[in-house]
């Protein structure tokens, strides 16, 4: 491809509505343009990127034995409501309304049509497992869309979806689908680690998400320096203190006055103690009645483990009235000891000793406060993981990074084939409910964490196997005609050799083109001038690490196949 013929309409400033660096050097390289909130147009550059990624996912899902459909984006909402998702999904399920007045929507992600497909096919099971994948547009009305490709309303997504006759043959294809993502994501050069989950609104029993490592990621993971244990914050197990609960205490609880004083924070201050020596007490009303939750004053309480602690269906921080029924005091003045509702305290409560806990009582707090002898609580692990903290599989420890989830995978269940009716007749010509699994990459949001990953001042630096040409060439001069004859030649040698190759063959200054190709960051860039052809020389510069070498126009192609190749 001929630059001067390409649109590819690079951007010396970066526009004022970008945020991220992905988003920045996209826009400057003329790889997308903003439609509207959240909705991009991918320009010849961005979209050679973009199918980069789906070209690897495309071929790593069918090594793995799916086989590709495409379903619609635009769904009837009797599918949806037949899963009960229709009401529960939110307001990011964008809903409208056909000429006859039929509800529908513009599936944000495609359990519902997938399992209306099979249940209309499949009959026994010996037409299972089966594994379905397509590649397609998404929407999801996302109130804050922000960040260019990263969390855009529209997107390209690759989602799977698996179907078994029994338990093991699921858990067969989890860890088919686990392998598969792993070869993915090493195929496209990125660092990444598979992280337990939660599994929000699609649902099952267990997931893990597949992040990308960048400081600029949006979520924070705990992973382990010695295992290859890592968790979303929000999921990551803790190990308990090693330590254990020491002897009683001698000293006796005693009531302190402290006017006023409700936050960790100001009540920390106010007796000069650290918060860790604080008991921060949170009155919950769950759908297992009221329950008050024991938490470290330094860390923060999680109500997802809560959730499972308590076998819960739901959990919501009780409000003043609530609270004031439950302990007879404000908000703020809540403690474990004398309270007659159920108590759940997090394991780094046990070991804690003369600490200082709400007095149940208006501006006043007790100090001298132990487990077990002043108050006897369940225990869980119900607080967000922090750095330091012990790894739950060995004896590692706990460091937290920030990560770009690029892909999801869940174990389903019968989630869906049991609201829906997919089923299925046994051995035994019995029916049963088909066990599923879902399998979510994001592919644009994937070329754009790649970005996050690997930039540098003057722009993006592609990994060889997600960039949009594998080499560029250059010529220092157009007006000189022995350069544009070698650089046309060397052009057309690589095309011949099958390189996707993009030739500046602008009117431009040197300057400007060489800014350009470090923007773009195409991975090889082939430089024609004159000085060097009197040589019979040309310089090839490599963008990560910017190695630059002379080597003989004759061995030039080669050299730059070898690169390219290897």
């Amino acid at each position: 491809m001929r630059f001067s013929r390409m649109l590819l309409p690079t951007l010396k400033e970066t526009p004022s509505d970008a945020d991220v660096v992905s988003q920045k050097l996209m826009m400057r390289a003329g790889m997308i343009r903003k439609v509207a909130a959240g909705i991009y147009n991918l320009l010849p550059m961005g979209l050679k990127a973009v199918r980069k990624v789906e070209g690897i996912v495309r071929e790593e899902m069918d090594r793995a034995g799916a086989q590709e459909v495409l379903m619609p984006m635009v769904v009837p909402s009797e599918l949806w409501k037949e899963s009960g998702r229709w009401d529960e999904y939110g307001k990011e399920l964008l809903r409208l309304k056909d000429r006859h007045d039929r509800e529908f929507c513009l599936g944000p992600t495609h359990e519902e049509v997938i399992t209306d497909m099979v249940r209309r096919e499949v009959r026994s099971y010996r037409e299972l497992p089966l594994n379905l994948y397509q590649i397609q547009t998404k929407f999801r009305d996302e109130i804050r869309p922000r960040f260019g490709l990263m969390r855009g309303r529209e997107f390209v997504m690759k989602d799977a979806y698996s179907f078994h006759a029994t338990d093991e043959s699921a858990d067969r294809e989890y860890q088919n689908m686990y392998e598969t993502y792993t070869r993915i994501f090493e195929r496209c050069s990125l660092e990444f680690r598979a992280v337990e989950a939660e599994t929000g609104a699609i649902g099952g029993r267990f997931s893990h998400e597949f992040m990308v490592l960048a400081e600029t990621g949006e979520d924070a993971i705990a992973a382990c320096d010695k295992c290859s244990y890592a968790a979303n914050v929000e999921r990551a197990e803790v190990r308990e203190a090693d330590s254990a609960p020491g002897a009683s205490s001698d000293k006796k609880i005693e009531k302190v006055n402290t006017p006023g004083k409700r936050t960790i924070e100001e009540v920390s201050a106010y007796l000069r103690i650290k918060p860790s020596g604080l008991i921060k007490t949170l009155i919950y009303e769950t759908d297992k009645g009221t329950v008050a939750t024991l938490v470290r004053g330094d860390y923060d309480l999680n109500e997802m483990k809560l959730k499972r602690a308590l076998d819960a269906s739901w959990v919501k921080l009780a409000e003043e009235a609530g609270v004031n029924g439950a302990t007879g005091a404000p908000v703020g003045f809540a403690g474990p000891v004398g309270l007659k509702i159920r108590l759940v305290a997090d394991l780094s409560v046990r070991v804690m000793k003369d600490a200082v806990a709400g007095a149940n009582e208006s501006d006043a707090h007790i100090i001298n406060v132990n487990p077990g002898r002043d108050f006897a609580p369940e225990y869980a692990d119900i607080r967000n993981a922090v750095e330091g903290d012990g790894c739950p599989r060995c004896r590692g420890t706990l460091s937290i990074k920030r990560g770009i989830e690029v892909g999801h995978i869940f174990k389903l269940g019968t989630k869906y084939s049991y609201s829906m009716s997919a089923s299925f007749l046994d051995e035994g010509g019995k029916e049963r409910p088909i066990i599923m699994g879902c399998y979510g990459i994001g592919v644009g949001r994937t070329a754009a964490a790649s970005i996050e990953q690997n930039h540098d001042d003057y722009g993006i630096i592609w990994p060889k196997p997600l960039a949009p040409f594998d080499c560029e060439v250059v010529p220092v001069n157009v007006k000189d005609a022995g350069t544009v004859a070698e650089a046309e030649a060397i052009y057309v040698e690589l095309k011949g050799a099958g390189i996707d190759v993009l030739l500046d063959d602008r009117d431009e200054r040197a300057g400007v083109k060489f800014k350009d190709a470090d923007l773009i960051g195409i991975p090889l860039r082939i430089t024609i001038g004159e000085r060097n052809l009197k040589e019979g020389l040309v310089e090839l510069k490599e963008r990560k690490g910017g190695a630059v070498r002379l080597v003989k126009r004759d061995e030039a192609v080669a050299v730059a196949l070898g690169f390219v190749k290897g």
